[in-house]
Formats: C-alpha cells, sequence, structure tokens
C-alpha cells in the first residue's frame, strides 16, 4: 500500500531520511543517431544547424563532436571519423576509445532523412532541461533571497529567463521564400480592403494622420515628439483610446482572437498616474473639461455626461501601467505579458526620456542609456509585432528659434531616436506660442496679433518629420484645450499636401 513518503508525484516528508528523485528527460539514442548521420552525410548538419546548438546535446563528448563538424563543415572541410578524432583528444568512454566510438556512431547511423526529426528532439528536451532549472532557481532563490530582494525583481528575472528560453526554443526562423514574403503583403493588403477606411495599419481615428501612414503599422516604432505644453500626451491619449474603443475581436479557425478593428492598448505612464489619465479621458468623451471634474465644480447636467460616457467606458481594452522609473527591461517583461494573458495591439509609453536602462548604461551615459531604450523598444516591436508610441521632449534650441516647428535635431540627448525610430511625428501649436507675445492693447501690433490669434485659435500641426513607408508632411487638427481633445477639422481646405 502507498504510503506518503513513496506516492507517486508527492514530495518525500521533511523529515524523511529517503529523498526522491528524478532523471532530467534526455535520449542519447537520438544525439548519437544524429551525430552518425552528419558523419555519414554531412548535409545532415545543414538541417539542424539553425537551430540546434552544441550547448543542447546532454553528454560533453556529444557537445564536442557536434561543435568539432560543425567548424569542419563550415570551413569547407568534410567532417568524418578519421578527421574529426585528432580534435577530440582523451575521452573516458567506459573503456572505448575515441576512434572506436566515432567508428562506432558513424556504423549505427540512421538516414539523413531523419535528421532534422533528432535534433528538434534533442532541442526540445534541452528546452525541457532549461525550464527544471529555472523552477530549481526559482524555489532556490524564494527559500534564500536576502533581506532587501525583491519578490517583484525574482519575477521579473524569472519571466526573462523563461522568455529567453521560449525565443531561443523556435526552430522556425531563417531564410524564408520570396513567395512567402509575397502571399504575406498580398494578404495585408487584402486585409486593408475588407478593413473599415481600408488601412494597412491600425487607425488613429483622425482621418488625415491615417492618410498619410495608412494607420499604426505592425513592428514600427512612432516617435511622438514636442515641447512642453504642446499636447503630446492629449495626442497619444486620443489615438490610444481611438483605438480601444474601435476594437472589435474576431476569433480564428484555431481558437485565438484577433483585432478585426480597433485593438487592445497598453499605456505605460510613466508620468501621470491611472487616475489622471482617465480624468483625460472622461473630460474628452464626456465634454466637460477636466479641471471642473477634479474640483467637482460641475452641474447636474455634467455630472449625467460624465456618468454617461464612464459606462460606456467600461468594456474598452485599454490596460494602463503607471509604475514610474521602470527600466526598459521592466517595460518589455510586462508587454510580452499582457501581450501573453490579454493580447495587445498597441503600446504607448509617455514618456522615453523618463525610462531607465541597465546599470551599465547608467553608470556609462545618458546618450548610451537612450540608445540602448530605443534599441530596445524597437526590438520589442519586432517581437511582438505590434506597433509602439513612444513620446519624446524636445531639446530647447526650438525655443531660440523665430519660426519654433520643431525639426529631426531638434530629438533631445541622442541620435538613436531618429535613427531607431521607423515614424516621427512632431506636435506644434502656434496658439502656445502667441499667447506669450500679446503687445499693449491699442496698438497695430495688438490688432495684427489678435488677427494671428484668431487665424491659430483650436488648431494644432502634426509635422511627419520622418516615415520610412510614406511620404513627410504636415496634418493640421483640431485641439480643443480644455478638454485636451485632438480632432479632425472639417474643412476641405485644411487637407495637407504631401511633399
Amino acid at each position: 500500500m502507498a504510503t506518503v513518503e513513496n506516492f507517486p508525484g508527492r514530495l518525500p516528508a521533511a523529515n524523511s531520511s529517503e529523498r526522491a528523485y528524478r532523471s532530467p528527460p534526455l535520449n542519447l539514442e537520438a544525439e548519437q543517431a544524429l551525430l552518425g548521420a552528419i558523419l555519414v552525410n554531412n548535409d545532415a548538419y545543414d538541417r539542424v544547424s539553425d537551430f540546434l546548438k552544441p550547448e543542447h546535446f546532454v553528454e560533453e563528448i556529444h557537445r564536442r563532436i557536434y561543435e568539432i563538424a560543425g567548424s569542419l563543415i563550415r570551413a569547407g572541410k568534410v567532417a568524418t571519423p578519421i578527421t574529426l578524432k585528432t580534435f577530440l583528444g582523451e575521452h573516458d568512454l567506459g573503456g572505448v576509445t575515441v576512434p572506436q566510438y566515432l567508428a562506432r556512431l558513424a556504423a549505427e547511423a540512421t538516414t539523413i532523412i531523419n535528421a532534422f526529426d533528432y535534433g528538434r528532439t534533442i532541442h526540445d528536451l534541452a528546452i525541457r532541461r532549461d525550464l527544471i532549472q529555472i523552477g530549481e532557481d526559482v524555489v532556490n532563490v524564494a527559500y534564500d533571497a536576502p533581506v532587501d530582494a525583491s519578490p517583484r525583481d525574482q519575477i521579473e528575472e524569472a519571466e526573462r529567463r523563461l522568455y529567453a528560453v521560449a525565443e531561443g526554443g523556435r526552430y522556425d526562423g531563417g531564410f524564408q521564400r520570396f513567395s512567402d514574403a509575397l502571399k504575406t503583403a498580398v494578404d495585408m493588403a487584402a486585409k486593408a480592403y475588407e478593413r473599415d477606411g481600408s488601412l494597412s495599419g491600425v487607425a488613429t481615428g483622425l482621418t488625415d494622420l491615417d492618410r498619410y501612414m495608412g494607420g499604426l503599422q505592425n513592428s514600427d516604432l512612432v516617435i511622438l515628439a514636442g515641447r512642453p505644453g504642446m499636447g503630446k500626451t492629449a495626442l497619444a491619449t486620443n489615438i490610444a483610446f481611438n483605438i480601444a474603443r474601435a476594437y472589435r475581436g474576431e476569433t480564428r479557425p484555431d481558437g485565438t482572437t484577433v483585432a478585426a478593428d480597433g485593438g487592445m492598448v497598453g499605456f505605460f505612464s510613466l508620468e501621470m498616474s491611472a487616475e489622471q489619465l482617465a480624468t483625460r479621458i472622461i473630460a474628452e468623451q464626456s465634454g466637460v473639461p477636466s479641471y471642473k471634474i477634479r474640483r467637482g465644480d460641475i452641474t447636474e447636467s455634467d455630472f449625467q455626461q460624465v456618468a454617461e460616457a464612464v459606462r460606456e467606458m467600461q468594456s474598452i481594452p485599454f490596460f494602463i501601467d503607471q509604475t514610474g522609473g521602470i527600466s526598459i527591461a521592466q517595460l518589455t517583461a510586462r508587454a510580452r505579458r499582457l501581450k501573453r494573458q490579454r493580447g495587445l495591439d498597441l503600446i504607448v509609453v509617455d514618456y522615453l526620456q523618463l525610462l531607465a536602462g541597465s546599470r551599465t548604461a547608467r553608470n556609462d551615459n545618458r546618450v548610451q542609456e537612450l540608445t540602448e531604450i530605443t534599441t530596445g523598444l524597437k526590438a520589442l516591436a519586432k517581437e511582438l509585432n505590434v506597433p509602439i508610441m513612444a513620446l519624446s521632449q524636445l531639446s530647447r534650441q526650438v525655443e531660440q528659434r523665430d519660426d519654433k516647428r520643431p525639426q529631426l535635431s531638434d530629438l533631445r540627448e541622442s541620435g538613436s531616436i531618429e535613427q531607431d525610430a521607423d515614424v516621427v511625428l512632431f506636435v506644434f501649436r502656434e496658439e502656445y506660442y502667441l499667447k506669450n507675445k500679446e503687445p499693449r492693447p491699442g496698438t497695430e501690433e495688438h490688432i495684427a496679433w489678435m488677427n494671428e490669434m484668431e487665424r491659430a485659435h483650436g488648431r494644432a500641426e502634426v509635422i511627419i518629420g520622418k516615415q520610412r513607408h510614406g511620404p513627410t508632411g504636415t496634418i493640421e487638427l483640431q485641439f480643443e484645450a480644455e478638454l485636451t481633445r485632438f480632432g479632425n477639422l472639417a474643412r476641405e481646405e485644411a487637407l495637407p499636401e504631401i511633399r
């Protein structure tokens, strides 16, 4: 009869003198069969070298054989038992010499046809061993963690290692046929034709901006830059909310859900709290100014508008992370988690300069740190296949010019922002600067200033300074300062000219 101590699947009692050990998963026969196939026909190596590494083998001698065989084959030489034996040295193989072992591998080799399957078996077992090791480390660190160690840090480190295993565990990379790439491009065009607005990317809800960009494209890093007071956060919030509100899911044959329109949004608000961000969105949707909502200075009618707007927004897939000062590594881990658990179609980062790099980069200089951050964001956009919109401050040199419209050279602290970005957008509101230049009332200058203010009132410009996939140019939008709301200009003549 089974007892607690020997019951299958149960851990032994803490005071048990006997410990239950399990062997890690391995398949020595598969390793021997693959190595034999490579020694008989070097073409077998090409079938597995893209994903199979020496460290995936259990036995040290097998690692050495695979590594040396690969070096010979890449050098254009032949890898056989004869050419390999001089590089392997002496090994204790249970009474069998290295030349004898190589000869036995070659003699018992199977057909090259099975090489890929054997390689995949070896690879998958190595991944399982890595998972076991990570699990053991998580348990041991949790038991023996120092007093100042944060459980959150351990979770993020475990997630990082798990994701590294997941990414290293793929054997679907390498070259693809051009015809496959063509099919993907045609499918994207077909989906754009079927989608509302006929856009290849995710619609921002701002018609003229979508016309220029075709929506926000997957895997693109979009930098939205401007001086303080221009409305960067407001524009990013408007776009993010428009996308979340338009979300419509579509179930694939395999049971997964993808966005047919709109998308799920992850918003990293490093500057504002989630409550401040929510207040802005409520103001935008309800038409009640945010300062009135914060002070409670609202009428019964205003309250009804706010309540109605909140009811409509309850089910919108808009997720906010308000943690300040997080690192690019933490942001990456949290974005991956959201993608895995809920789905993800757009990431917004407000703003770039508040992110931290690794400790090494921080100890070096700010330019290197920002380079690491922008490179990491671009890599994350490609990895998750979603657009990332990152907000950025501009340098003060803008204020020294007569024409204060931003340029690419105004991007602050690092040329890596311009280099890594697929799209660079600048927000500019002439009204903001004109307000501070009011002449003395009653003068001719004041009359001219009032005319200028009337022309600029309620207008904003979005300048596309860089776009890999389309034209640059300037788009005019409507801006309601009290509601921090951007919208489309109704006038036809306001449509921009493509330059």
